[in-house]
């Protein structure tokens, strides 16, 4: 099992991946929402220069702001600093798109810009539209090393939805998924293999299943409700909930979309949301305001023991080690996890000293 880092991304957090790699992670995610946070690939160019081990990639790169082009060759360029330790994830764009208030891209463009950036990469010539003009598009001046395709970069999809799911088995060399529930990932890798079936492929041998979540290490005697757990869990619980309201508004509000782990305070939620200042067409700004990178304050009372356990690995360091082991079982290869803005090193810290010595 390997483990890896998610940051938000900062211009300086290049030394949280140094500090990371000192630890012994394997991997650092830079995610790319330009509204909320720095630019991935400046970030990750400071990280390349200043590790020596660490693989480093996007967690997510998002179709709907970037062109393929842009996207391969700034991949690429990451991958001349940092040779053969360099992967792709990319997927719909949930965040980046949403705090643009506008919607995800549709699968069938992830698919296409997949295509582009898988085929650019593999030095090929490719087929491009833009601007519903056509062209034949491929690398030039690849002997002077602007940019490094020699080392193959691997593309990881972040997928959570069924279609979504399907698309990464067929065309994936890895993915990505939020899960803690381990019913949950085996129907999610049933759908994974379904896809790739469909699509006349096998599940290659090397194909990366990554995990994400966040990990609190619970000390004896520690609670759920207790205010450190809840500073290192309480951002990726409400950028969840950010997440699963705009899908619920955006799908007819179907009481059926709302998880168990929300049920009891959703309709405080709904309250907090129906009183933000903000026009209908501006409010998006209101509502991710904060999103997986600290908690709001008012938001504090969302974070509940019912949604820690259900979106965070928690508990003592047997307890962790054991669920860490159960979703190695179904198929895993890596943990990443994102913990708030200020508590990132005190958990990384506490997963490297307490978590992975029992996985190497």
């Amino acid at each position: 099992m390997r483990f890896s880092i998610m940051v938000d991304t900062h211009i300086d957090k290049w030394d949280v991946a140094r500090y990371a790699e000192e630890l012994g992670f394997d991997a650092a995610f830079f995610p790319d929402s330009e509204m909320i946070w720095s630019d991935c690939y400046a970030a990750m160019a400071l990280a390349a220069a200043n590790t020596k081990r660490i693989s480093l990639g996007t967690g997510i790169a998002a179709p709907g702001v970037r062109i393929a082009p842009v996207t391969a060759h700034s991949i690429a360029t990451i991958n001349q600093i940092a040779p053969g330790r360099v992967f792709l994830g990319i997927g719909t764009g949930h965040t980046s798109m949403r705090v643009l208030g506008q919607d995800p891209v549709s699968l069938a463009e992830l698919r296409e810009y997949v295509r582009v950036v898988r085929g650019l990469l593999n030095g090929e010539e490719v087929d491009y539209t833009y601007r519903d003009k056509t062209r034949a598009i491929k690398f030039l001046h690849l002997d002077r090393h602007y940019i490094n395709i020699r080392d193959r970069i691997p593309i990881y999809i972040a997928a959570n939805g069924p279609k979504a799911i399907a698309l990464t088995g067929a065309i994936g060399d890895g993915w990505i998924v939020h899960t803690a529930i381990p019913d949950q990932a085996r129907s999610y890798f049933a759908q994974l293999r379904d896809g790739a079936k469909k699509a006349g492929r096998a599940i290659p041998t090397d194909f990366h299943p990554i995990c994400h979540s966040s990990v609190c290490v619970l000390r004896p005697g520690e609670k759920l409700t207790d205010d450190r757990v809840i500073n290192e869990t309480g951002a990726q619980v409400t950028g969840v909930l950010h997440l699963v309201f705009e899908l619920w508004n955006y799908l007819g509000r179907k009481d059926e979309m709302i998880p168990p782990f929300f049920a009891n305070i959703w309709d405080d939620y709904l309250k907090r949301v129906s009183n933000y200042s903000l026009p209908p067409n501006a409010v998006f700004r209101q509502i991710h305001d904060g999103h997986f990178t600290f908690l709001q304050p008012e938001e504090r009372r969302f974070v509940t023991p019912e949604a820690i356990r259900a979106i965070c690995i928690v508990g003592e360091p047997d307890e962790i080690i054991e669920r860490i082991r159960a979703i190695e079982f179904l198929g895993f290869k890596e943990l990443n996890m994102l913990p708030p803005a200020d508590y990132q090193r005190k958990v990384f810290r506490d997963v490297s000293e307490l978590i992975m010595p029992a996985f190497r």
